[in-house]
């Protein structure tokens, strides 16, 4: 599988916890501009995908390349540097800080002082910019993370679970934030909302137990129904 010309190329990757295999020679690519989906149960090996993406995990052994650099053993502050964003599922901020000191520290490491498009995608964090991120709600937490993680105006954004525990109302405003965002950044979402998923995705993998079982592309195979038999 060849990759000089996608995203992100992912080949025969392996990760272990330990003694523990949690990935099992996973094959995953993403192209310019793609909205690419992970589905699968909890403890599936999704959010060890991102992890070992991101540069949090070494893999056992595998590829990971962006564009043909390859990506294993970059410290992860570096892999954000090169354009490879990575937005957590546990909505950590920093807690002390206000939101907008919060977009500041964004700023700082992406050298990227406009905020447009963060206020435009989530207007409600204008209001929010003296508030202490640690009174934000989880919608307003999930807001301040993509807002902080698309400065710099990432190649890729690696997304875990975003949707988790969030209002509809919060689901759907995301579903038109990733949509948008894809007309300039690649996007990697894992994430168990089936129709979100089936709304916005140009491909899904569906991962069980480690190991990809299938991969689906088009509206017509990107169905929830299709997705459910893998799970």
């Amino acid at each position: 599988m060849s990759g000089g010309d996608d995203i992100l190329t992912v080949s025969a990757l392996n990760v272990a916890y330990g003694e523990s295999k949690a990935l099992f020679d996973v094959n995953f690519r993403v192209g310019p501009n793609e909205i690419v989906a992970c589905v699968g149960r909890n403890g599936a090996g999704k959010s060890t995908l991102l992890k070992c993406i991101a540069g949090f995990l070494k893999p056992a052994s595998g590829s990971i390349m962006s564009n043909a650099t390859s990506l294993v053993g970059i410290a992860a502050y570096a892999i954000a540097g090169m354009g490879i964003k990575y937005v957590p599922q546990d909505k950590k901020v920093f807690s002390d800080l206000t939101v907008r000191e919060n977009l500041e520290l964004g700023s700082y490491a992406s050298k990227d002082y406009d905020w447009t498009q963060v206020t435009e995608y989530f207007p409600k964090l204008k209001v929010l910019m003296d508030r202490k991120a640690g009174f934000l709600s989880g919608g307003e937490r999930q807001m301040l993370m993509i807002g902080r993680a698309i400065l710099g105006r990432p190649k890729l954004l690696l997304v875990d679970e975003p949707t988790e525990g969030l209002a509809p109302s919060i689901v759907g405003q995301l579903r038109e934030v990733f949509r948008d965002l894809s007309k300039g950044t690649a996007l990697v979402i894992v994430e168990q909302n089936l129709p979100l998923v089936c709304a916005i995705a140009n491909r899904v993998y569906a991962l069980n137990e480690g190991r990809i079982m299938a991969e689906l592309a088009g509206h017509e195979s990107i169905k929830p129904e299709n997705c459910e038999r893998y799970l």
